[in-house]
């Protein structure tokens, strides 16, 4: 069956480790996977991402960092996503509509309804089947982040930390609108057992 599931949740907040873990789990109990990210995915997308995560581009206007996200979110629905669910195949894509929702609209203060309006645009109304929220102070995010050197340090990990808190709650916003499809995971916890939380939150769905 195909299902497309979206892992979200503020920097540092590990999803993108869970789900690699999660990823190689459910092929092992032979589902069909495609483990993609946004913005990104696709070689359209991806030179996107260059763009928006620059950390030279300091000038970068809010709205064009939210066009520039749709832009890249549609290119990999067209290239990538669309394809995969219409071979049944369960889609595992770290960050979607919800992080412009999170980002743009609460935290850069340019409304949820509008980034949605945009996106709406962009993605044909497409939704996940489930969102799984990483929720963690940011507090310690981001000091997961400054001990880890091999991660890749972009233009919004450099933002103060009253964005990342405006991230986080904007997240909880949307969560409680949406909360037919959002999980929301302690991240907090050690890395197995939130992988565990996470699992459990999928089979559900694959039932």
């Amino acid at each position: 069956m195909s299902l497309f599931i979206t892992f979200e949740g503020g920097e540092g907040s590990g999803k993108s480790s869970a789900l690699r873990l999660i990823d190689e789990r459910l092929r092992e109990e032979g589902y069909q996977t495609v483990l993609t990210r946004e913005p990104g995915g696709t070689p359209i997308a991806e030179a996107i991402r260059n763009v928006i995560l620059d950390k030279g581009n300091v000038a970068m206007d809010p709205r064009t960092e939210a066009l520039l996200y749709a832009a890249s979110r549609r290119q990999h629905l067209v290239e990538k996503v669309w394809p995969a669910l219409k071979e049944g195949k369960i889609v595992l894509c770290d960050r979607y509509l919800d992080s412009s929702l999170a980002y743009q609209g609460g935290a850069r203060g340019l409304g949820i309804d509008n980034i949605l309006n945009v996106n709406s645009f962009a993605t044909e109304g497409t939704f996940p089947d489930l969102t799984l929220l990483f929720d963690i102070e940011p507090e310690l995010g981001l000091a997961r982040i400054a001990k880890n050197a091999n991660r890749e340090v972009n233009r919004l990990d450099l933002e103060k930390i009253d964005f990342h808190r405006g991230v986080r709650k904007t997240f909880h916003e949307i969560a409680a609108r949406y909360p037919e499809r959002f999980v929301i995971i302690d991240a907090s916890q050690p890395l197995e057992k939130v992988v565990e939380d996470s699992y459990k939150a999928i089979k559900a769905r694959l039932k």
